[in-house]
């Protein structure tokens, strides 16, 4: 069920640069990964994120803006995960095989693979919580910071070149006329732009002792979302979204850092 925890949503406190070009606190022998996350469907959305890992501790420091902001006044809720067990890329354009000019979850599955890990901003960070709207980030722009632990797989996968994150959630009024009526492709009670992909970047490893300076991900070759096929059903419990977000949502409170 949708957990009732609060999300933390703003800026937080000074994270922006800082937490993307600076080491971090984390011991000499942690191995560090980073991705530019870059536009899909026409988000025009950018991003940047660094995970930090030692045994199976994950730090995970994340700014993004040019999202969808809002719908019915109240912030845009946007899941994201790092997903594992496939390419490793994120999808390009000939990921659309239906032509109607969005890349669907389904789609761009398999590019990316499935949920290893959720980036929430509170509780569970398992793929179990990859649709739980109430712990998404929030709105048009917003920085993450939080500690995770990694299991075995999502680990492994950070070691092969292999996880990808991605960011989902379109302004439905961006999508191409057809594209605006249908329905997701996971839950038929939500449109489309709502499970769709956003933004997305492959992780790749910093060598030793590198500044935080972003590494490119390929979006033409690379990509989403078999972890949200598998966690579906849990869409029908947010069936909220942002378009009930006024029963889901509370407003926003406090900043967007989470630990």
């Amino acid at each position: 069920m949708m957990k009732k925890a609060a999300f933390l949503i703003a800026p937080a406190v000074a994270l922006g640069a800082l937490a993307l070009t600076g080491t971090p606190a984390f011991a000499a022998d942690s191995t560090t990964y980073q991705a530019n996350l870059a536009s899909i469907n026409g988000s025009n959305a950018s991003g940047n994120v660094m995970i930090t890992v030692q045994g199976d501790q994950a730090k995970v420091t994340e700014k993004v803006s040019g999202l969808a902001a809002s719908f019915n006044g109240k912030p845009y809720p946007h899941v994201q995960h790092i997903h594992i067990g496939a390419k490793g890329q994120c999808p390009g354009p000939s990921a659309d095989t239906s032509g109607d000019g969005v890349i669907s979850t389904t789609e761009g599955a398999p590019f990316y693979g499935g949920i290893g890990a959720t980036l929430s901003t509170s509780g569970d960070t398992s793929p179990a919580a990859g649709t739980d709207l109430a712990v998404a980030g929030m709105g048009s722009s917003f920085t993450y910071e939080r500690t995770i632990a990694l299991d075995a797989k999502t680990a492994a996968s950070l070691k092969s070149g292999t996880a990808v994150v991605v960011v989902h959630g379109l302004d439905p009024n961006t999508l191409p006329a057809a594209a605006q009526k249908e329905p997701s492709d996971l839950v038929p009670s939500l449109p489309l732009a709502a499970t769709s992909p956003a933004l997305c970047g492959t992780l790749a490893a910093m060598p030793a002792g590198a500044p935080g300076t972003g590494i490119a991900s390929d979006t033409g070759s690379h990509g989403p979302d078999a972890g949200l096929v598998a966690a579906g059903g849990g869409f029908v419990l947010a069936a909220g979204m942002a378009f009930a977000l006024r029963r889901r949502l509370s407003p926003v409170k406090g900043t967007q850092e989470t630990r």
